[in-house]
């Protein structure tokens, strides 16, 4: 048990990061380049992790990091901004939080991760959960908005699925490097085309970039991944469901926003239903190390 509790915690360092990110963006990085924000968030991480790993691609996975960086970083990142231009950020958020029922559903065919009761308790608390913490908008749904979300969602989903399927004796650290660097270089090519040169920023812009990339991108994918060698899709997704609530704490304690006895319910619900999916135990022969190779694949 204290085992699965580790991959918890491990995992949920990954949307506790990414939650972190609305208030660093919002009120230190500019506000009119969310392309090149997503390429200096991406590139810098992979080359990081590049350096860190000190291994280059090899055979299959000269193509198969590309497919990764562009489902998991490249074509996600630009969708999710495409999405929040064009709708309420909580029907945005709203249908993220479906991530544990996609997970799920790809898991099944992919990955041979049957569904359980429990993952299906959690994935109910936890979407209520959302819906409660950040509300429904009672505005005009984009049609356009929604689909671009439900495919940014359906796209981290199977990077996630195919990021676990083909794992091999490769550590971690490269692949992971691979997927970022690949997204990145893809993510800075658009972003010149699309916003020109990138934008200037002062010591403190440099300084938040660099906790992006590194924190809440190299650290954050890493655990991520992790998790997903450790514990069940679904479950994965269920812990993913901290980054509202880490988004809606922190503007709170930073931006002085108030927290209402909705949002209270809604947090505990998403809490309860990362204990309620977690799975009794990990597959045997996997391992914590987020460097090594559980070495049982799917």
């Amino acid at each position: 048990m204290e085992t699965i509790w580790r991959a918890v915690a491990i995992t949920a360092v990954a949307p506790i990061a990414w939650g972190a990110t609305y208030v660093v963006t919002r009120h230190l990085l500019p506000a009119d380049a969310p392309l090149w924000g997503a390429a200096l968030r991406a590139l810098p991480a992979g080359v990081l992790l590049l350096l860190l790993a000190r291994r280059m691609p090899r055979a299959a996975w000269w193509w198969k990091a590309p497919i990764l960086g562009a489902l998991n970083f490249g074509g996600f990142f630009v969708l999710v901004y495409i999405a929040a231009q064009l709708l309420p950020s909580s029907v945005a958020a709203s249908i993220m939080a479906l991530a544990p029922l996609v997970l799920a559903g790809l898991a099944w065919p992919l990955l041979r991760q049957l569904p359980t009761a429990r993952w299906a308790l959690g994935s109910v608390l936890g979407i209520a959960g959302v819906v409660l913490i950040v509300g429904l908008s009672a505005g005009g749904v984009s049609p356009a908005g929604v689909v671009a979300s439900a495919i940014a969602l359906s796209s981290s989903s199977l990077g996630a699925i195919l990021t676990t399927r083909w794992r091999d004796d490769t550590p971690l650290l490269a692949t992971t490097s691979w997927q970022l660097t690949a997204g990145g270089i893809a993510l800075t090519a658009v972003a010149a085309v699309v916003e020109g040169p990138p934008p200037r920023v002062d010591a403190t812009g440099v300084a938040a970039y660099a906790g992006v990339a590194v924190v809440a991108t190299a650290l954050a994918f890493v655990c991520w991944f992790t998790g997903l060698r450790l514990l069940p899709a679904g479950t994965v997704g269920v812990i993913g469901l901290l980054n509202p609530v880490t988004g809606v704490l922190l503007g709170i304690a930073v931006g002085g926003e108030s927290l209402g006895a909705g949002q209270v319910i809604g947090i505990v619900a998403v809490l309860a239903a990362i204990v309620a999916s977690r799975p009794h135990k990990r597959v045997r022969g996997q391992s914590l190390s987020p460097g090594g190779d559980p070495g049982d694949r799917n």
